[in-house]
């Protein structure tokens, strides 16, 4: 055996229990993620239930014509992309607010209770969270509409209403992943050198001053990186939060449909398995072309920071 080779068993041996407890992961990621990659092959073929996957007919990219050609490509890749915006925007930010709030706050007590209350909404199911929203604006019986009945205004029908949606889905997606996004920037914060912010104190500076010039720049590496990270997802729509919160309101569609929800509906509704694939495909090979070039343009800002 060659000295690579024995270098390489010698390797593993040495880390063989590092290895055992990446295994689970590893399985986890090649069984769900990299072994359904095979069925990529419905985006090109007229799917029937009689011939299965792979020998239904192939109908080249006809599937992705009958997609482009439907009329939904650009408002579902349109509302997709400006909801993940809002989202990545609007949630980054709440979090290093809240990181701070809780970093600055003296009181232990206090700040494992304020990060608790923070963190609750992130284990709510989004079908609660649907009952919920249904339970508030309903308009009949809802509790915005009962309260401003019982004031004398007249009711709001929020459901054909498809920009109320914008409003509270933005809403409802910072209520429910804000507490969970702040551990990270929290974290961050915590590994900051605390004799940083003692001699900025002794020097003068005040709680904002030491916000602005030591906090905030030194979690630039923290939000870049989970920039990146949210961005590569940019073209994915929170599935959960789409379907559980709108439902199968077609009144709203225009404003709230999704690329994943169009999937889905195009796939339960009219049993389109290609133009469905062809959607899928279509949305991951995008995914791939943002990441890539968001990561070139952070690369040549400042490669330290790139994510490869």
């Amino acid at each position: 055996m060659n000295m690579i080779g024995r270098g390489f068993i010698g390797e593993i041996r040495k880390n063989k229990v590092k290895l055992l407890m990446l295994l689970p992961a590893v399985l986890f990621f090649f069984v769900m993620a990299y072994l359904p990659m095979a069925g990529i092959v419905i985006a090109f073929k007229q799917y029937n239930y009689t011939d299965g996957i792979f020998g239904s007919p192939w109908v080249g990219l006809d599937n992705f014509k009958y997609f482009f050609e439907s009329g939904q490509l650009y408002k579902v890749t349109m509302n997709t992309i400006l909801y993940n915006t809002a989202f990545i925007i609007i949630n980054n930010g709440l979090e290093i607010v809240f990181a701070i709030i809780l970093a600055e706050i003296a009181g232990k007590h206090m700040r494992k209770f304020l990060q608790s209350a923070l963190f609750l909404p992130y284990f709510i199911s989004w079908v609660v969270v649907g009952a919920f929203v249904y339970n508030l604006f309903n308009f009949e019986l809802g509790s915005v509409n009962t309260f401003l009945k019982s004031i004398g205004m007249e009711a709001v029908d929020v459901y054909s209403n498809p920009t109320a949606w914008v409003f509270i889905l933005i809403f409802f997606s910072a209520w429910k992943s804000v507490g969970y996004g702040t551990v990270f920037y929290l974290a961050a914060i915590m590994n900051i050198d605390h004799e940083t912010y003692e001699a900025a104190e002794i020097d003068g500076a005040n709680i904002f001053q030491r916000i602005r010039l030591i906090t905030l720049p030194a979690l630039v590496p923290t939000i870049i990186i989970l920039l990146l990270l949210s961005v590569g997802n940019i073209v994915r729509g929170d599935f959960q939060l789409f379907y559980q919160v709108v439902g199968e309101n077609g009144l709203v569609f225009d404003a709230t449909d999704v690329i994943d929800t169009f999937v889905v509906r195009s796939l339960l509704n009219i049993q389109e398995f290609g133009m469905s694939s062809a959607a899928g495909v279509y949305q991951s090979v995008l995914s791939f072309i943002i990441i890539i070039s968001v990561n070139a343009i952070v690369r040549k800002v400042d490669k330290d920071n790139a994510l490869f």
